[in-house]
């Protein structure tokens, strides 16, 4: 419970807000309580996953027209977050998983990240899960890129231990990771608390085992119960374990002020004019904590698409009076819509200026990329074409791309032998390894599933090169785990041959597994074809037949897991909350397992997923 007044200065930010900011959405606060208190902002994103670049051909509907534009990219916030610099006692803050999701973090492993964060000069950054993906020395890495540049981020985590001597504690606990940030605005002191999710980090990312994760309510509790024995009121979080956990931990606590979260890459705020739907809560979202105190909680999206500026204002008890502030979706100004012909093309003048107009109070604007912050992105996008062409490994024998097996089309023609590749039971070899590859990079996961038409090209033998990858898995997809049981593993089987057999659908649904291995009979009606299923569970060395009844870990992709293809059981998994995203670039984690493998070729014979095949014309295939 709030019990003393602090000292604070009165500030004028809600006309500065409204004057950088006016073409961004802005929630209406609540009703004021006394304004005697500090009054801070807070500039904030989270869950920009390497994606420096700006996302291309972005969709809004416009007055119901389709229009397709160019949306964010790092050097727009970066422009954003220079505008917001005038705002009085502002905090700028990066609430985690700045790292892993594209060809910059492959190539270059964070430094490319740490250059465009350090033309923010971010006050905090929050650890999420995914920094952790290369182990602590592979995050340490990417904290030496950050710590190079002027800006002196404090980077926060206080429920995490690392043990001394090792990479992120070489001399003592706090050498990289600090508990919380104090910061003094005018005669007060706000503490900012960092929290990283516990379990996915450690199941699913791979830090030492000797680095602790400590439970993330009882060790912001404590902390904040710390700070305020020092006489700190103002408490903000910033977490990285996703909305709803956020809004739960509130419920829980005394004495905090305000969230700011990452992990769940959840929208917030009203998008509806423009098209935009997926928006979770209002921004920001205000829930109560254990004294019944209002939080302010806010949230910006995913992938360098969102700038968020939240605005707090507490009373003279130290208590949150009011809470306000908008969400942006920074434009670029290469509006296409459809002609005549369907084909999405420039915009004339006129209907530029309409669209404008139409942009007002949406939630999105057109924002120029900061020249500082482009041109630092070019220094690295400039050498992406030579790293492409590095050498990542070897494949010491083909490996073919087939998509059902038996079927007449040679997809590997012309490469050395792949020449009759498309007539063997064993079906696509690539898609073996891309699968092992998943299985490999899951902590988790019994299970990996690949369907053939996702892969794109088959691997010659020679040198293998980061292009190579990116032609064999040129989209950006991420990995999923699915928890299911041996009879909904049987179900998503089934799913991947019926949705070419029976529903008239494409083949390039066949699906393909490491860890699961079968015997089909393409003649057979649904619910027939699979038989002498077996798996090999994550830490077994046998083969045992798949049990019906019990539970399973599947990884495979998000196209995969939200229903593509025709896999309707995995959708209906994923709906139900049955699957988790491990926000993990499926290319990325193929360029790894080369990377740590050296070499790739066929695995064994009985490692494929297809031991026996009767073709659609009721032939063995050998």
């Amino acid at each position: 419970m709030r019990h003393q007044s602090c000292p604070a200065r009165l500030s004028s930010g809600l006309l500065v807000l409204s004057c950088v900011l006016a073409a961004c959405q802005t929630t209406a606060p609540p009703a004021p309580g006394p304004s005697t208190g500090l009054e801070i902002h807070i500039a904030h994103i989270n869950d920009h996953h390497s994606n420096l670049e700006p996302q291309p051909d972005f969709e809004l509907r416009l007055d119901g027209v389709p229009t397709r534009v160019e949306v964010g990219g790092f050097p727009r916030l970066t422009t954003l977050f220079r505008a917001s610099s005038g705002l009085p006692n502002l905090l700028k803050i990066h609430a985690g998983d700045a790292m892993t999701g594209t060809l910059y973090h492959t190539l270059y492993n964070g430094e490319a990240d740490a250059a465009l964060m350090n033309t923010v000069c971010f006050d905090a950054f929050e650890l999420g899960n995914h920094e952790f993906d290369e182990g602590d020395a592979g995050l340490r890495r990417f904290l030496d890129h950050l710590r190079k540049g002027p800006c002196r981020t404090a980077v926060l985590a206080a429920n995490v231990e690392p043990a001394i001597g090792s990479p992120l504690a070489p001399m003592r606990g706090n050498d990289y990771l600090q508990p919380y940030l104090l910061r003094q605005f005018g005669n007060t002191t706000v503490g900012i608390i960092g929290i990283e999710v516990r379990g996915k980090t450690m199941n699913s990312s791979r830090p030492l085992p000797t680095t602790r994760f400590l439970d993330e309510v009882e060790t912001a509790q404590r902390t904040i119960d710390g700070l305020r024995e020092r006489g700190i009121r103002h408490i903000i979080l910033v977490t990285h374990q996703g909305y709803e956990a956020d809004k739960a931990m509130a419920a829980r606590l005394s004495e905090v002020d305000v969230i700011i979260g990452g992990d769940s890459h959840t929208l917030l705020g009203d998008f509806s004019a423009i098209g935009i739907t997926a928006a979770a809560g209002p921004y920001p979202t205000v829930v109560s904590n254990r004294d019944g105190d209002p939080v302010c909680i806010g949230q910006a999206w995913e992938y360098a698409k969102v700038f968020g500026l939240l605005e707090v204002r507490f009373d003279e008890r130290a208590a949150v009076a009011s809470c306000s502030g908008s969400v942006t979706l920074p434009l670029g100004d290469d509006f296409r819509q459809k002609d005549a012909s369907n084909a999405f093309v420039a915009i004339n003048a006129a209907t530029r200026s309409r669209i404008v107009d139409a942009l007002q109070g949406s939630g999105a604007r057109i924002v120029t990329p900061d020249p500082l912050a482009q041109a630092e992105l070019a220094r690295y996008a400039s050498r992406l074409d030579d790293m492409k062409r590095q050498r990542i490994g070897t494949a010491t024998e083909s490996l073919c791309l087939v998509r059902v097996p038996g079927e007449a089309t040679n997809r590997s023609s012309g490469v050395t032998g792949c020449e009759n590749a498309n007539r063997l039971a064993r079906g696509s070899d690539i898609a073996q390894a891309v699968a092992e590859a998943y299985r490999q990079a899951s902590k988790l996961a019994d299970v990996a599933l690949q369907n053939g038409g996702g892969i794109r090209a088959p691997l010659p033998p020679g040198d293998v090169s980061y292009s190579t990858a990116y032609s064999v898995l040129p989209y950006t997809n991420v990995l999923y785990e699915v928890q299911l049981s041996g009879r909904q593993l049987v179900e998503v089987l089934e799913d991947g041959v019926g949705n070419y057999l029976d529903s008239g659908g494409s083949d390039g649904s066949h699906p393909y597994a490491a860890g699961l291995r079968w015997r089909l009979d393409l003649t057979q009606p649904r619910g027939r074809r699979f038989s002498r299923i077996e798996v090999l569970a994550k830490g077994s060395e046998t083969w045992q037949p798949l049990d019906p009844q019990r539970n399973y870990t599947l990884v495979t992709s998000d196209y995969l897991a939200t229903g593509g293809d025709g896999y309707a059981t995995l959708a209906g998994l994923n709906q139900a909350g049955r699957s988790i995203n491990t926000y993990l670039n499926y290319t990325q984690t193929f360029v790894d397992y080369l990377q740590a493998r050296g070499t790739v070729a066929r695995p064994p014979a009985t490692d494929y997923s297809h031991q026996q095949v009767i073709g659609r014309d009721g032939s063995q295939l050998p």
